[in-house]
């Protein structure tokens, strides 16, 4: 009997007569969700928020750079819906876990929302459905937490239901590579999961990576981030350093990328943004220690980079001081781009919400302008900035402020413009020379 259920569920995937569940509509859940219905599968997307729900079943663009006509049309199509009625999780043949993993306050992993998603689905788990987890995550959470919440309701992983790991790879806003056509990694600890995994994902994207565990697919999601946070951390110390001895570490970096072998750049900003890669390194260091392993050379990269912001809103003080004679308190500050990078409304784990912070602590008065995100929204650790709206910006706004701050390169924004009027700029992106914009009240940071 279990091979029936394997056999028929390998079936509908391969001729597209799946249903496919993705829990978690965001900027990894939605992207998937429009990927499988490009694939000819019906897909049903679920989220706790009703507001979500209604905005994507109304076919609002809910995320700045997926095109919202597509997601129309699958609506009308009958090929896509999003709920909030979990009880609807029997219906998929597959369920995409594509939910948060933040931290805790102690940075240590918060797994609350993948324990509550899994228990949500072994409420209605069936036999036959295959459950992916996309969340990124400590090496074993797949075999060690999902799998044991999904057993427990009945059935066993390779014979009555299946379970893998595939992580997400999103990079929102990139006009390269998209769910499509970034390779998948797949992973599963029994031959069945993995053959299901791989047929799903194979209809669904260009080129799918397979490997022999959940756990190898984990860690090498890790290992992705990790590479470019020590990275990123190392750059951001060499500007400290080159920064001090009058060198711009930005000409640096563009000189030495200019070898065609050994070196791949990197860049430094006024911290780290989105939901990899401040947080990613931090899950392996936690799961390290339960080997008694201390994997300082990660931990001292995070403290670099967690580090970024309290440097900068130091170096604005400095720039006050010297350039126009006035301290932090009681100045007015103006902070270019609240997103995490350039051209995207993604704000998750972004360091200009951390800067708004540690600028308003000090005494002055800190405004924003974002041309792609209006409003801050409801966020867990920021919730004192949930509300405020992003300001127009023309020269004479521009003038009004003591010092402007780029903490995000969007293009959308006149950087001449922001020259000409601005009484001090602190630049953390090297923005404007980019653009080839002089500005002689500039300084980077």
């Amino acid at each position: 009997m279990s091979s029936d259920y394997y056999l028929q569920t390998l079936s509908r995937l391969e001729d597209a007569t799946a249903t496919i569940g993705v829990v978690g509509l965001g900027y990894v859940g939605l992207p998937l969700a429009l990927a499988g219905v490009k694939a000819g599968y019906k897909v049903v997307g679920f989220d706790v928020s009703q507001g979500r729900v209604e905005a994507i079943n109304a076919g609002e663009q809910v995320i700045s750079y997926l095109d919202p006509a597509e997601m129309r049309d699958a609506i009308a199509a009958g090929q896509f819906e999003a709920t909030t009625d979990f009880a609807r999780l029997a219906e998929p043949d597959v369920l995409a876990i594509c939910v948060p993993t933040p931290l805790t306050r102690n940075r240590d992993p918060d797994l609350s929302y993948v324990v509550s998603t899994a228990q949500m689905i072994a409420k209605t788990l069936r036999p036959g459905q295959l459950v992916m987890l996309e969340s990124t995550t400590w090496p074993g959470t797949t075999s060690e937490v999902v799998q044991p919440i999904l057993e427990a309701a009945g059935g066993i992983v390779g014979e009555t239901l299946f379970l893998g790991f595939s992580p997400e790879r999103e990079d929102p806003g990139n006009k390269n590579f998209n769910t499509h056509t970034i390779p998948k990694l797949v992973g599963a600890d029994d031959p069945k999961s993995r053959k299901l995994a791989e047929t799903f994902y194979g209809k669904t994207v260009a080129k799918v990576v397979p490997v022999n565990s959940a756990a190898v697919a984990e860690a090498a999601k890790l290992t992705e981030n990790i590479f470019r946070a020590v990275n990123i951390a190392l750059v951001n110390e060499l500007k400290l350093v080159y920064s001090e001895m009058g060198i711009d570490v930005w000409e640096v970096i563009a000189a030495a990328a200019t070898k065609p072998f050994g070196f791949q750049a990197f860049y430094p900003g006024p911290g780290l943004g989105g939901h990899c890669i401040p947080i990613d390194p931090f899950y392996l260091t936690w799961k390290a220690r339960e080997f008694g392993i201390e994997s300082r050379f990660i931990e001292l990269a995070g403290q670099i980079n967690t580090a970024m912001p309290r440097h900068v809103v130091s170096e604005l003080s400095r720039a006050l001081n010297s350039q126009i004679g006035k301290g932090l308190r009681g100045a007015k500050i103006l902070v270019l781009g609240l997103a995490y990078k350039s051209d995207v409304d993604d704000l998750r784990e972004s360091p200009s919400l951390t800067l708004i912070e540690l600028i308003e602590a000090q005494g002055a008065h800190c405004d924003f302008h974002d041309p792609h995100i209006p409003k801050v929204p409801q966020t867990r650790e920021h919730a004192n900035l949930s509300g405020r709206g992003s300001i127009a910006l023309d020269g004479k706004t521009i003038a009004d402020y003591d010092a402007v701050l780029i903490a995000t390169d969007h293009a959308a924004v006149d950087y001449a413009v922001v020259a000409e009027h601005a009484r001090l700029i602190v630049d953390t992106r090297n923005a404007l020379a980019k653009r080839g914009i002089t500005a002689p009240q500039a300084v980077k940071a």
